[in-house]
Order: C-alpha cells, then sequence, then structure tokens
C-alpha cells in the first residue's frame, strides 16, 4: 500500500509540474502576444520621417553659420549629420583630419579645399566627398559668402575632427 500511495503522490507531483509550466507558458505567450500587438499599435502611430523645423545652430566666433540638421548636436544620432552651411568672405578653419567622411554641396558662392596638398575650388552645383583621415583645410578666400550643405559619415564630432592649432 505504500508504494501505491507513493505513485499516487508521484503522478500528482507531476500533474501539478505540469499545470504549473502549461499556466507559466500560456502566461509568457500572453505577454509575447500583447507586447507583439503594442508594438504592432505603436508602428502603426509612429511615423517613418522626421521633419526638421528647428535645427541646432552651432555657436560660432568667425562669422560662419553652422545649422545642423540631423547628428550629434541636434538629434544624438552618430551615424550621421547634416548641416547648413554660410561661410562669411575671407573665412577660414585650421587644417584638420578628421575620422569622417565628408560630403560638401555649394548652393550659392565658392568654397577653397587643400585636400592633402591639392587645392580644390567648387563652386555653385559642385559637391566634393573627402575621405576620413585626410588632411583638409576648409576656407572662404573669396569676396562673396559661401552657402553650403555639409554631410559627414559619420556624424560631426569635435572629437573627430582633429583640428590643428593655428
Amino acid at each position: 500500500m505504500p508504494e501505491k500511495n507513493a505513485t499516487n503522490v508521484a503522478k500528482l507531483h507531476r500533474f501539478l509540474v505540469v499545470s504549473l509550466e502549461l499556466i507559466y507558458f500560456t502566461y509568457i505567450a500572453q505577454l509575447v502576444f500583447h507586447f507583439l500587438f503594442l508594438l504592432h499599435l505603436f508602428s502603426l502611430i509612429m511615423k517613418k520621417y522626421t521633419i526638421q523645423k528647428s535645427p541646432f545652430v552651432v555657436p560660432t566666433t568667425d562669422g560662419k553659420l553652422i545649422e545642423e540638421h540631423f547628428g550629434n548636436a541636434t538629434t544624438k544620432e552618430p551615424k550621421i549629420s547634416i548641416a547648413h552651411m554660410v561661410a562669411p568672405p575671407g573665412w577660414s578653419e585650421p587644417f584638420q583630419t578628421p575620422e569622417f567622411e565628408e560630403y560638401t554641396y555649394i548652393i550659392k558662392g565658392k568654397k577653397q579645399f587643400i585636400v592633402d596638398g591639392d587645392t580644390v575650388v567648387l563652386e555653385a552645383g559642385q559637391s566634393i566627398k573627402i575621405e576620413k583621415n585626410v588632411r583638409v583645410q576648409y576656407s572662404n578666400p573669396f569676396k562673396e559668402e559661401c552657402e553650403y550643405i555639409a554631410i559627414c559619415l559619420p556624424a560631426f564630432s569635435i572629437d573627430l575632427v582633429h583640428r590643428e592649432e593655428e
């Protein structure tokens, strides 16, 4: 008889364990379902685009206007920065060797680049890509302002630009 009671207790124990496992897995499945449902609702609500109406205006002391639309300063985006810039006549920056690629598109005026010792002048409608880890200097030695768009990959960061002291 004690063997029969032990067998019944073992069966009852197994039944309780299986029942609890079933309840637990059902609960987990419900949580996952609710999470996925909420995620789906969230994706329906969230837009797949961002309109930038308030770019960050970077404070400068050299008269250059820098409006960062996307990037580290504005959106905390480390992968890319996009900035609208206006360089006044006579403006220049020190040489630098950035750890990012920089693309520049000239909207108005002219801009001078010294890239690895080569002097390049771009005019409105022209663009340039400068590879990362290349020594470069940007300037506007001309009599009219230069308006342009700059895109950096990864995003511009003062820690990655490596400007030389003048």
